[in-house]
């Protein structure tokens, strides 16, 4: 089209993207992103975080179950647990009572990760959620919990 020709609405004039959920959850996750990358210790991104964590919880775990305990799905699961690796945080191994079963382990590094993470995670949590009342946060994350 060119230049400064008058251009016709594509969206119908009922449809505000400032409106729609997507676009407020997309910038309350890109401003928990920045919060969580200032504070988290060991450079860990969110998804290795989780992933630590839920191993730290549990001490091994399928690689599958691993991503579905972490809500991520195989390829990701797969590159987080795979970069974990490299950094030492986690070990991998055949589950010795189903040997087409991939098991994942936290190490002593990791444990070590996931303990000077935990405060910093809470204050993650906390920054995130200050411009909320505290009646307003529990709310937050009980409707969240419901849509997930």
């Amino acid at each position: 089209m060119a230049r400064g020709a008058a251009q016709r609405p594509i969206a119908p004039a009922d449809y505000r993207l400032e409106d729609q959920i997507g676009f407020h959850l997309r910038r309350a996750s890109q401003r928990h992103t920045a919060i969580f990358a200032e504070h988290m210790t060991d450079d860990l991104t969110p998804t290795q975080w989780a992933a630590l964590v839920k191993l730290a919880e549990h001490e091994s775990l399928s690689q599958n179950l691993l991503g579905r305990e972490t809500a991520m799905d195989a390829a990701t699961i797969k590159g987080v647990v795979d970069r974990l690796l490299r950094r030492g945080f986690v070990e991998t191994g055949p589950d010795p009572h189903d040997g087409r079963r991939m098991l994942v382990a936290i190490t002593g590094s990791g444990r070590q990760a996931v303990r000077r993470g935990a405060g910093p995670g809470g204050q993650i949590t906390a920054e995130t959620l200050k411009p909320l009342k505290p009646a307003e946060q529990k709310a937050l994350l009980d409707l969240l919990r419901r849509l997930a």
